[in-house]
């Protein structure tokens, strides 16, 4: 898939909030919530205190749920360095979230999970419409696939 340079360098923020996560030891994860041109939310996974449910995208989806009406929710777009899990996903549709983009897929990361011997999820890696049949997704963005394999791989060696 062919990538405008501004969904481009959007994504890249993703990675900048991913490798911000990593060197506070958190995992790789950085999302933010886009409406008209502005950045109106963004964060990072917050799973090392045990939570494993604090990802970005989960948070974004309730601040959304929170701070946006129906209108805006429909018409912002999240953009992740990574591909919505399925509690993310269910979040992001019950929110009523319009489009994602991500950078790299959830089966990216549990082929690179596998490659180095990790054990797998306890939830299926399923892609975004297998949960959320209706969302409108783009991805996977390859320019910054080895970026986001690096990071993972050093995540992956502090377990």
């Amino acid at each position: 898939m062919r990538r405008r340079p501004r969904t481009s360098r959007i994504l890249r923020r993703c990675v900048t909030l991913a490798r911000h996560a990593a060197e506070v030891g958190e995992e790789p994860l950085g999302a933010l919530l886009m409406l008209d041109d502005a950045v109106l939310f963004e964060d990072f996974a917050h799973t090392s205190d045990g939570d494993r449910t604090r990802h970005p995208e989960y948070a974004i989806a309730r601040w959304a749920a929170d701070h946006l009406d129906e209108r805006q929710r429909r018409a912002a777009v999240v953009y992740t360095s990574g591909e919505h899990c399925p509690m993310c996903a269910a979040a992001h549709a019950w929110s009523g979230l319009g489009r994602i983009v991500y950078a790299a897929s959830s089966i990216h990361l549990l082929q690179w999970h596998r490659e180095w011997d990790l054990p797998d999820d306890p939830v299926a890696p399923l892609p975004i419409n297998a949960v959320a049949p209706g969302l409108v997704v783009a991805g996977p963005a390859p320019e910054l696939l080895d970026e986001i394999r690096g990071l993972h791989a050093r995540a992956a060696g502090r377990r």
